[in-house]
């Protein structure tokens, strides 16, 4: 035997930061609750215990991969030097364009996975995703003195959210085209007309007279005159599962909330998957009712499309609380339910894109799902960030933002 097979093996230099990644691509496929250490060793190529001598259990994992990721967009964003505030920005967003591509399995890692961080660590990645938008308006205000400090951080927000729609789906995207396209999507946000001054007023007055999930914006509460105990609870689910992220939520909490007892839950729904599930076809029904309605007696193409992006926001406004749990826990859903909801998914998304290629026919397919995830996106992040109020017209600036993501 050769004296090297003798020799003890070296722990690579970067396995703690390989870990890191590995759980994080892991954590976006799969949902952070449904993924174990043992898992995440298989997956690196090491034993379970072997990754506690980096991390003393799954969460500190969990914190160290949104912080090297948020840490990684910052650096993407550092301000290129030069007086020219256009040629800033397009540097930026550039490297930006570059860094998501690179990272799109682990991008959405912040997006949805954030309920499952303490207080302390979300103040931590707020503050420093605060700091990356920061980055931007800078330039941005010198480039167009004319907009708010609150009107330029929406646009940058904007601009970050058609980035990040590219880890929210899997579409194929080659990494040349997809570079170009967010970049020109980037721009598109960035150039744009912002809120109003009365939509961002209203926003920010709306955190503090409202009661709020774990991400500031208003809670839904349950509407009046519910009759029946299946639409309490299905109701109450929906809040739950989206304040706290359905791992947290048992069907005892969900029974309080709906004020029925906790073994009469079980006459409605056999387990929480099926109230999910519930939610989940709940939703896939009233969107499809409102994208019928809204495409009934379009004119053309353009203005079936409007009217597509503007019954959407409609829905996603108005439903905020379901729109929500629809987009971040498929993983969570039952298989059978889970296969048959994303066909469903995928259909809706291919019925933007059918209308945006008869709008622009000399775009690719695969581009205009690009743009259509960005425009989609672009509805549950500035919704949120706008707390779904529709006071100063903010629908509808999120309805032109969106299409004007569809025509970068």
């Amino acid at each position: 035997m050769p004296a090297t097979d003798l020799a003890p093996r070296k722990r690579p230099k970067n396995r703690k930061a390989q870990i890191s990644l590995v759980a994080a691509e892991l954590f976006c496929e799969r949902g952070y609750h449904l993924v174990g250490i043992d898992e995440i060793a298989a997956a690196v190529g090491i034993s379970g215990p072997a990754v506690y001598r980096h991390f003393p259990n799954k969460y500190a994992i969990l914190v160290h991969a949104t912080r090297e990721l948020v840490t990684a967009a910052l650096d993407a964003a550092q301000e290129a030097p030069g007086d020219d505030p256009a040629a800033v920005l397009d540097a930026q967003l550039a490297s930006l364009a570059r860094f998501t591509v690179e990272r799109r399995k682990v991008g959405a890692l912040y997006q949805w996975e954030w309920r499952y961080l303490a207080d302390e660590h979300r103040t931590e990645f707020r503050t420093a995703l605060a700091a990356l938008n920061g980055r931007l308006t800078e330039p941005l205000r010198r480039l167009r003195p004319e907009l708010s400090a609150g009107g330029a951080e929406f646009l940058v927000r904007a601009s970050l959210s058609t980035f990040g729609s590219l880890t929210t789906h899997r579409a194929t995207a080659p990494k040349t085209r997809a570079e170009a396209t967010l970049q020109r999507l980037g721009w598109a946000m960035l150039r744009a007309d912002p809120p109003s001054a009365s939509a961002i007023r209203s926003a920010r007055a709306a955190t503090g007279r409202t009661a709020e999930g774990t991400d500031g914006h208003p809670v839904e509460q349950p509407a009046p005159g519910l009759e029946s105990r299946r639409e309490l609870l299905l109701a109450a689910a929906i809040r739950l599962f989206h304040r706290l992220g359905y791992h947290a939520v048992a069907m005892e909490d969900i029974g309080g909330a709906a004020g029925i007892n906790a073994s009469s839950v079980y006459r409605y729904f056999p387990s929480k998957g099926d109230l999910l599930a519930a939610a989940y076809y709940r939703a896939s029904d009233r969107l499809a009712a409102s994208t019928a309605a809204a495409l009934r007696g379009a004119a053309d193409p353009d203005d079936a499309l409007r009217r597509l992006v503007e019954a959407y926001v409609g829905f996603a406004f108005g439903e905020s609380d379901l729109v929500l749990v629809y987009l971040a826990e498929n993983n969570n859903l039952p298989e059978p339910d889970r296969h048959e909801l994303r066909k469903v998914q995928r259909l809706h998304v291919e019925e933007w894109v059918r209308l945006l290629t008869q709008v622009r026919p000399g775009l690719p397919a695969a581009d205009a799902r690009v743009l259509v995830h960005a425009a989609i996106n672009l509805v549950t992040d500035l919704g949120r960030a706008l707390r779904f109020t529709q006071a100063g017209g903010a629908d509808a600036f999120v309805a032109r933002l969106a299409l004007t993501a569809l025509a970068a």
